[in-house]
């Protein structure tokens, strides 16, 4: 039962409260009984009505028999004359959604309704008939929902339009034959009307860009009243403007005259749609904006608080693209910054920060101050995003942005807004130099009182990377061992090992690490305790033979370049002996599924390929399954495995994929075959290569598949020899050739005589980026400084047109097949310029690091800037011979 309706108390003003809390489907389904009264009682019928209702949008599930029970009592509602009880049965019984055979107990009740003298039974009658009815009874009632389109009323006319939009998705060949009614419909004087005939229009010539070309160009002539109409109108025509921007000639802009018409229309919906579609076109020039900024300018005044934002939010977009665009903003966006909707602040604070000058950012300090304590976290870090871009942009006012991000990070927050302060200002130190000094002071004030682990480790590691390149490193171990001591074991364990790189690093404090260290080897914790024991042995500390310096700084600041996953399984693997643990011997690619077919592990595993029973590398399976084939046992340690390529459709006669094994000196071909066949086995199956698009591979050996039964994945293998030491490329035509012998589908023995067949598969490519291997480094900025510039190559590219960033991003990123490292593949929306990094081991296990540089310009033309640093001279301009020739 419902809970009572109750006076709340004065201190729970603010809980919202629902009449309906704490009902129960079996009690409401007991009152529901009420319908099948002789004597209906209207008012009691709606409340149970709206209680089932009620318990069908909170989730709750009817069982068949429940619903057809309720859906039988619903429908005897139908002899009672009350408008308000009507509407209500009309809305159940949508809700039910009864089964076909249910249907047409209410079929008659509705038609008879929707050809009522009543427009609110029509329009509700068409509703519901075209949300519960099929195929094949839209066809019987097709006539009157093609007159309700057309109807003078315009809410019976609009209900059968939204229903032909619904109607759209299961039975569009019946809708689109009500093209001439809803074109009609789109000349109604009736704004709502307008608006779901030109809706529904546009969805039915939606696939023919053609029609809908020429449905924007009749339309923009001003034969479109209704304001909502007018909204999707400016949509539609930017779409077309889209699609036709390829194929216009610079400078000229179909439909640009229309829009920028529609910023002078009466209706404030119309003007914003216009100016935001506007700000919104591919390569819109400062001229074409200065209407839009202008109209959107006026907003920022508005009493409105929905004017207020949108305008806001729209110029927030247009700085990030056109930032000199919307400076003429800036004095009505800083009235902004006190506004009481705080997103409206926040996006005003946001735009300021993209637009201001040098001179101005003083004084956006101040005001940002007061503001940052009202808001919630969630704009605070958006706030401080934009604070840390104005900083890279004016690097002189270092000082007053890294005080303002040192104050707020002492004040109260959460994790992730904390979190994004203190990224900030690793950034700042990272590429403002003058900033380091102060910058590591802020931070090493935040840890005295830092509640999260995470963060305090963070800052730890990189103190101890950047403090001792300072001009007085001494100031800051007060701070580092401040932690050891009053501290959790996580984060002493942390400020050990910075210990140790100022020791390692700075000579005049070795000494006093030392001491401190030898403190730590009382510690509680084994972590801790352990720690401090590897480093005074590393560094001398304990009396021992000191490592020379190349060595102590190699450990601890070298990047790990293997897989943690990976390591973590080979230590779990390795086995106590005379011989230490090799690091080399750990595989440095990233862990993936086993071997080739997916679907293979739920069967059973046909000779070769079988994956192992324990997950482990997939370098690690591949290289034990070649080694244990004698004809390539020779070829020496592995050094990468590609993913699988397809090289047929799928859902065909024959599955197969290839999987390249890169040697030394050999390429190995593993083609993975599936037959889908049931009447068929396959012989002696093997397959055929032509290389005469591949010159510097010669065949040297080939292990034919004995037999394919169906659906049990086999393998069989190619081996191809190169020159060493040369990344060759080729194309490789394949096709399967085989034995086919049919089987016997009761006794499942198949014939003794069988067929030669073959089947064409598609060509094979080997590629450069086969011969780099993705490896992972997880502090680049410490790599590239270790690997230095002796081999660095540096050149600049032209990528041509392209559609946007990400596109020409990920087209360098696949061809030279290394990894991208923290996070730097992923772009901010609208970038105009980005900066990737990868790395990655070069055939030969010759280490490599990539910085690419992009921009791209008002024309789409893209160029790079490509910056390569390797162990090996050759391997620095083989990767720009990559690019070069790509």
């Amino acid at each position: 039962m419902a809970q009572p309706l109750v006076k709340k108390d004065d201190d729970r003003d603010d809980e919202e409260y629902s009449p309906f809390l704490g009902i129960e489907k079996g009690a409401v389904l007991q009152e529901a009984r009420v319908f099948n009264d002789p004597q209906l009682d209207s008012r009691r019928c709606s409340q149970v009505i709206t209680k089932l209702l009620y318990l069908l949008n909170q989730g709750e599930t009817f069982t068949k028999v429940e619903a057809t029970e309720v859906f039988f009592s619903v429908t005897k509602l139908f002899q009672s004359r009350d408008i308000g009880l009507r509407r209500m049965v009309y809305l159940i019984i949508k809700e039910l959604s009864p089964s076909a055979d249910e249907v047409i107990i209410v079929t008659s009740s509705l038609m008879k309704d929707m050809n009522s003298k009543t427009d609110m039974y029509r329009a509700n009658a068409i509703r519901v008939l075209c949300r519960i009815t099929d195929g094949t009874l839209l066809t019987q009632i097709e006539r009157y929902l093609k007159q309700a389109i057309v109807d003078k009323n315009p809410v019976v006319a609009s209900a059968a339009l939204v229903s032909g939009i619904h109607l759209l998705q299961t039975n569009p060949e019946i809708v689109k034959r009500w093209s001439n009614e809803v074109q009609e419909a789109v000349q109604s004087r009736a704004a709502l009307v307008q608006f779901h005939a030109l809706a529904l229009l546009h969805q039915i010539r939606q696939n023919d860009r053609l029609a809908v070309s020429k449905l924007v160009t009749s339309l923009t002539r001003g034969t479109v009243r209704s304001p909502l109409a007018q909204c999707l109108l400016i949509r539609y025509t930017s779409q077309v403007i889209r699609e036709s921007a390829g194929n216009a000639q610079m400078g000229d802009r179909p439909f640009y005259d229309y829009l920028e018409g529609c910023l002078r229309h009466k209706a404030e919906m119309v003007i914003f749609e216009a100016a935001r579609a506007i700000t919104e076109l591919h390569g819109v020039t400062t001229r074409e904006l200065t209407p839009a900024i202008t109209v959107l300018q006026l907003f920022l005044s508005s009493s409105k608080p929905v004017l207020r934002f949108a305008a806001v939010r729209t110029l927030n977009k247009v700085a990030m693209t056109h930032p000199m665009a919307v400076t003429n903003c800036n004095i009505d966006m800083e009235s902004l910054i006190s506004d009481q909707n705080r997103s409206i602040a926040t996006l005003a604070i946001t735009t300021l920060l993209k637009t201001g000058n040098e001179s101005s950012v003083d004084r956006l300090m101040k005001q940002i101050t007061n503001f940052m304590s009202d808001i919630a976290d969630e704009f605070k870090i958006v706030v401080v995003e934009a604070i840390r871009s104005l900083c890279l942009k004016f690097p002189l006012k270092y000082r007053a942005l890294m005080n303002f991000l040192s104050n707020i990070l002492r004040e109260e927050g959460g994790f992730e807004y904390k979190k994004a302060i203190v990224d900030s200002i690793v950034i700042l130190i990272r590429d403002i130099p003058d900033a380091k000094e102060s910058g590591l002071l802020h931070l090493c004030e935040f840890i005295e009182d830092c509640e999260f682990t995470y963060l305090s480790t963070q800052i730890l590691h990189f103190l101890g990377i950047e403090g001792p390149k300072t001009s007085d490193p001494s100031k800051y171990i007060r701070y580092i061992y401040n932690r050891v001591h009053l501290e959790n074991a996580t984060v002493r364990a942390s400020a050990v090992s910075t210990l140790a790189k100022f020791g390692a690093l700075v000579d005049s404090l070795k000494p006093r690490v030392f001491i401190l260290l030898r403190r730590c080897l009382f510690d509680s914790d084994d972590e801790v305790r352990d720690r401090a024991t590897l480093y005074l042995n590393t560094l001398g500390g304990d009396g021992s033979v000191v490592e020379t310096d190349s060595d102590v700084k190699d450990f601890l600041f070298g990047s790990l370049d293997v897989p943690l996953v990976n390591l973590e399984t080979s230590l779990k693997n390795y086995e106590a002996s005379e011989e230490p643990f090799d690091l080399n011997s750990v595989p440095k690619e990233i862990k993936s599924q086993p071997l080739a077919e997916k679907k293979a592990q739920s069967k059973k595993p046909a000779g070769l390929g079988a994956p192992p029973s324990a997950p482990v590398s997939t370098v690690d399976a591949y290289e034990k399954l070649l080694s244990s084939i004698p004809e390539f046992s020779n070829f020496g340690k592995l050094f990468k495995s590609s993913a699988p390529v397809e090289l047929t459709e799928p859902e065909t006669e024959y599955a197969v994929n290839v999987v390249k094994h890169i040697f030394d000196s050999h390429v190995v071909f593993q083609y993975n075959c599936t037959n889908t066949i049931p009447e068929q086995l396959l012989e002696n199956v093997i397959v055929a290569v032509d290389a005469s698009e591949a010159e510097e591979f010669s065949e040297v050996a080939s292990k034919p598949l004995p037999s394919l039964p169906y659906d049990t994945p086999g393998q069989t293998f190619l081996a191809f020899e190169r020159p060493e030491g040369v990344p060759a490329v080729g194309k490789f035509s394949n096709t399967l050739r085989f034995i086919v012998k049919e089987v016997d589908p009761t006794t499942g023995e198949a014939e003794e005589d069988g067929v030669e067949d073959e089947y064409q598969l598609e060509d094979l490519e080997v590629v450069p980026a086969d011969y780099i291997l993705k490896v992972p480094v997880f502090n680049f900025r410490n790599a590239w400084e270790s690997m230095g510039p002796d081999f660095e190559r540096i050149d600049e590219y032209g990528l041509g047109q392209r559609d946007s960033l990400t596109e020409a991003v990920n087209t360098v990123i696949n061809l030279l097949g290394l990894q991208p490292c923290e996070g730097t593949e992923v772009l901010a929306s609208n970038s105009r310029s980005h900066t990737c990094l990868l790395s990655g081991v070069y055939i030969g296990n010759v280490k490599v690091l990539v910085r690419l540089s992009f921009g791209i310009d008002s024309s789409r033309e893209v160029a790079m800037k490509l910056a390569v640093r390797s162990e090996d001279e050759g391997v620095s301009d083989a990767i720009h011979e990559i690019v070069g020739s790509g």
